[in-house]
């Protein structure tokens, strides 16, 4: 039986009704030319054969006796029919149809007593696409990981036509055959991370309050976003060409692709929440994940992600400004951290995402102001067209988690020459999430018309 470590134990812990604590993807497929119209049901019985189950996805939290939380417990025997479903869209089937089903399947618990993941193969779009909806409990995988892991059931070959799962892909381990660190090395290396702390937390402490290079928590304004939710939610999804955001960093000079992605979406909540009359005056702040996983590193479970937080200069009305305050703030953030050890990495970020847990306290919501106001997530995705027992992998949305105090989250990742947008938000709380989608091309065109393209 394998103890949960105390990072993944946070999304076990924090789980509610109205807070499911899961990952999920949406992916569309073109078929192959020539397919016919049991192209998907083929697909489905193919994946229904896949009964090789790697640990990960046997995983479930172990009930001993009234305590749980503590250790996974690994199932034997998986019912793959119960966590692999196969559904239709009503005619005619529109995408809108589609993300209407995935923002209903996103706002759903797993069940604690399977193993935390389902996978839906959903057919009956009216253009013969099909999709592919896959959630998997944060606790188990983050979400470099289960892109990781996504790609690898893909390929870029369109005649390979053999039909990969990511339940069955067994963990890449490093490069190098050397084993690990011993125990005493892992615990020598402790002691002088642990040692290094104080003149490092003495560094954190000018950079954050001398040279106000680092951005600290609960700067942020109260907005619309940071409210208590309800367990309802829903998704919207949208692709945009990369080559357009390269133009835009190209003349812009200096900056980013994140850069001009966080400038893009700045842009886009401002004219939401001036369109809500609810803009504040001072300017929104943004929690950004970045992975802590290294080149070489093995793609098993668990969860490496640190984070930084960034001014997003919405109460600039000038695009071009706002890029570069965005741009001032990543670098300033991002140097303090590239600086730390790892162990201290994991310490600043849990530093600056620690007031998501006091959004638990009765009225801390309502009264205090918010540690930040959104989360926007860049995932690496794979870099050139992929596909799937011969499919073409047309989109690949990630959406990630809403919160109380983040009713919203903006999360992307490339996809060969296109960068994929998928937003999450509390159906109550975010009206009308789709217009967005607008705000967030309006906002782009800004950049391109600034940046003289």
């Amino acid at each position: 039986m394998e103890l949960i470590s105390p990072t993944d134990n946070i999304f076990l812990l924090g789980e509610s009704r109205e807070h499911p604590m899961h990952v999920g993807g949406l992916q569309l497929f073109q078929p192959p030319e020539g397919a016919g119209p049991e192209f998907a049901r083929e697909v489905y019985d193919a994946m229904l054969s896949c009964a090789d189950v790697q640990p990960t996805f046997r995983k479930r939290p172990a009930f001993l006796g009234g305590i749980t939380n503590v250790a996974w417990s690994e199932d034997k025997d998986i019912e793959l029919d119960y966590h692999l479903r196969r559904s239709a869209l009503p005619q005619p089937g529109k995408v809108r149809d589609l993300l209407e089903l995935t923002s209903r399947l996103h706002g759903s618990l797993l069940d604690r007593h399977r193993p935390l993941w389902e996978t839906h193969l959903i057919e009956g779009l009216d253009d013969g696409r099909y999709a592919l909806y896959c959630k998997i409990h944060h606790s188990l995988i983050d979400g470099v990981s289960a892109q990781r892991l996504m790609q690898r059931a893909l390929t870029p070959d369109p005649n390979d036509d053999e039909l990969r799962v990511p339940w069955e892909l067994k963990p890449r381990r490093r490069k190098d055959s050397k084993r690990g660190p011993s125990p005493l090395q892992r615990l020598t290396d402790i002691a002088g991370s642990v040692a290094a702390l104080a003149p490092s937390t003495v560094s954190l402490a000018r950079a954050a309050l001398v040279e106000q290079q680092l951005t600290l928590p609960f700067q942020a304004p109260k907005t619309m976003f940071n409210v208590r939710i309800g367990g309802a939610r829903r998704a919207a999804a949208q692709s945009w060409s990369l080559e357009r955001f390269k133009r835009v960093k190209t003349a812009a000079g200096g900056v980013t692709v994140n850069d001009v992605v966080l400038a893009m979406c700045a842009g886009a909540l401002r004219a939401y929440l001036q369109e809500q009359s609810a803009l504040p005056d001072t300017p929104l702040v943004a929690m950004v994940p970045v992975s802590l996983r290294k080149e070489g590193d093995d793609d098993r479970g668990g969860n490496m992600v640190g984070t930084i937080l960034c001014n997003l200069a919405t109460h600039l009305d000038d695009p071009a400004q706002r890029l570069d305050a965005i741009h001032e703030s990543m670098s300033d953030n991002k140097k303090v951290f590239s600086q730390l050890p790892q162990i201290e990495q994991f310490a600043l970020s849990a530093f600056l995402t620690g007031g998501i847990a006091l959004s638990l306290v009765p009225g801390f919501v309502s009264n205090a102001p918010p540690p930040f106001n959104i989360v926007i997530s860049n995932v690496p995705g794979p870099r050139e067209p992929h596909y799937w027992r011969g499919a073409r992998l047309d989109g690949n949305y990630p959406l990630s988690i809403a919160l109380d105090g983040q009713a919203l989250n903006i999360t992307l990742t490339n996809n060969a020459d296109n960068l994929d947008f998928g937003l999450v938000g509390c159906r109550r709380s975010v009206p009308h999430l789709q217009r967005l989608l607008g705000h967030l091309e309006d906002s782009l065109k800004d950049l391109e018309r600034a940046a003289g393209i």
